[in-house]
């Protein structure tokens, strides 16, 4: 045999030994967890293990998250049918329907006139109960690419009336966006859920009240909202609101049945965070996405024979990277802790009320030297003279309202649209860190994927996120027949 050949003959080994074993017969399961961290790659993820393990008061190293442990791992590609970076919308319909399709697109082909059917759509057919949780609102790109099918994501009321339309079992988290339509004219979507069956709470009490009930179907909205009708970022939620993995603990008393279940779950702002390069917010919400992913391997425990429990993500966000060039080889994790709230509880506690108060182009930076290192670790006076002229310039911009003027490219690249005085500091904070960012939007790196339980195999190796779809297929035993187009 020649040298060529015996390499080859090697190379297609190693191949078929890396390769997942599709066509293996999977072990069937019956409950069927789908949690997606919404702009979370391994960066985001590396980032909690390594702030976790910092917080021990250990030597350098990555504390490992519950997820991180799964005994399956995959790495999964995202791009859609038009580019290599992604949005949330062509993300989830590759991952809900394993077709590819065009950013801003929700559960329909390129051209806008065919509609897929999603995984739990065909789970409700085969009589499994259904729920979606989301931190962000429940019209959002991510939790509508499992029940609507529109030919834009910004078309939010018409994914609220689709919701209530699904008859899936169990909504909680976020409110909606445009409940009455962009104009506030048209019939409410809550009323119009309520009139189709569903009960809906929108407090914690009447939440935990709730118990398991034949034709029961809740939406639950979250009792306090911040940004965009979404539930607070984890490291501004009060000890009394609700938390992630509460939404995840009442879900499963609610579709827990001899038939089945299928219950998606996003912990969306880590992408929001990620966009705002707010390193502090996205570390929070991971940990909280990993307590609430715990909820779920508590159940498998008690089914093991029969729960599948899959995390990923739809893309990475922010270019996030452990490493800035201001601290070389090293990084100061713990003083992300220094942090006490978000950007955008920032803008909203702090930096709102004193430009109200001080009007336009008025006001003083040092005025706001004291919140600034209260807030986010910043001691503006041990800054070097040109990490002042950045907080300085971006202080008299933001008194002028100078945030979504960002138009011209040098100012976008420092700003991206945010504060521009809240996103210096954050920077500020996260390079202190030893934590970088590339950009304001996605990124087309490949996700991880992490599986536990039956069929878990199946979940090794490199794909594409298309073949989640078609994997979740042979697990769940589900019989996909192609919708028409309409």
């Amino acid at each position: 045999m020649s040298t060529v050949r015996k390499s080859l003959c090697v190379a297609l080994s190693i191949a078929l030994l890396a390769a997942p074993a599709l066509a293996e017969k999977p072990k069937k399961a019956k409950y069927v967890f789908l949690f997606i961290g919404d702009g979370m790659s391994i960066a985001q993820v590396s980032a909690a293990e390594i702030y976790a393990k910092s917080m021990a008061g250990a030597e350098p190293g990555f504390q490992k998250l519950g997820f991180t442990q799964f005994p399956a791992q995959g790495l999964t590609t995202t791009y859609d049918s038009s580019s290599i970076i992604t949005d949330s919308a062509s993300a989830v319909t590759a991952i809900a329907t394993g077709n590819k399709t065009l950013s801003g697109v929700i559960n329909m082909d390129p051209g806008k006139t065919k509609r897929y059917k999603t995984i739990a759509e065909y789970a409700k057919e085969m009589g499994w109960r259904v729920g979606v949780v989301t931190t962000v609102s429940l019209d959002h790109a991510t939790p509508a690419g499992f029940y609507a099918k529109v030919p834009s994501r910004g078309d939010m009321y018409d994914i609220a009336c689709q919701l209530s339309a699904s008859g899936f079992d169990f909504f909680g988290g976020g409110g909606f966006c445009q409940p009455t339509g962009k104009k506030g004219d048209q019939e409410d979507a809550i009323a119009l859920a309520a009139k189709r069956g569903y009960t809906v709470v929108k407090t914690a009490a009447e939440l935990k009240a709730l118990k398991p009930a034949a034709g029961l179907k809740v939406i639950a909205f979250n009792e306090t909202l911040q940004d965009s009708m979404a539930m607070p970022y984890e490291i501004d939620r009060a000890k009394e609101d609700l938390a992630l993995a509460d939404y995840v603990d009442k879900g499963i008393e609610l579709l827990d049945n001899k038939n089945g279940f299928f219950f998606a779950v996003e912990s969306g702002k880590i992408d929001w965070a990620c966009h705002a390069n707010d390193a502090a917010a996205s570390i929070g919400d991971t940990l909280a996405f990993d307590r609430a992913i715990a909820r779920a391997v508590e159940f498998q425990k008690k089914h093991p024979n029969d729960t599948l429990i899959i995390v990923t993500g739809d893309h990475e966000t922010g270019g996030m990277s452990i490493g800035f060039a201001g601290t070389k080889y090293s990084t100061f994790f713990e003083k992300v802790a220094m942090q006490k709230g978000s950007y955008i509880a920032f803008d909203e506690r702090i930096l709102a009320p004193y430009k109200k108060l001080k009007g336009a182009g008025g006001g003083n930076v040092a005025d706001l030297i004291a919140p600034m290192k209260e807030w986010f670790g910043v001691d503006y006076a041990a800054l070097d003279e040109p990490s002042r002229e950045l907080v300085d310039r971006a202080f008299k911009r933001s008194m002028k309202g100078e945030v979504e003027r960002a138009t011209q490219e040098s100012v976008y690249n420092l700003y991206g649209g945010y504060e521009p005085l809240t996103v210096t500091l954050t920077h500020l904070a996260n390079q202190a860190a030893g934590i970088g960012w590339t950009t304001y939007s996605h990124t087309g790196v490949p996700v991880p994927t992490y599986a536990l339980g039956a069929g878990q195999s199946l979940f090794d190796g490199y794909y594409d996120n298309t073949d989640l779809f078609r994997k979740l297929v042979a697990v769940m035993g589900i019989r996909v027949a192609e919708e028409k187009a309409k």
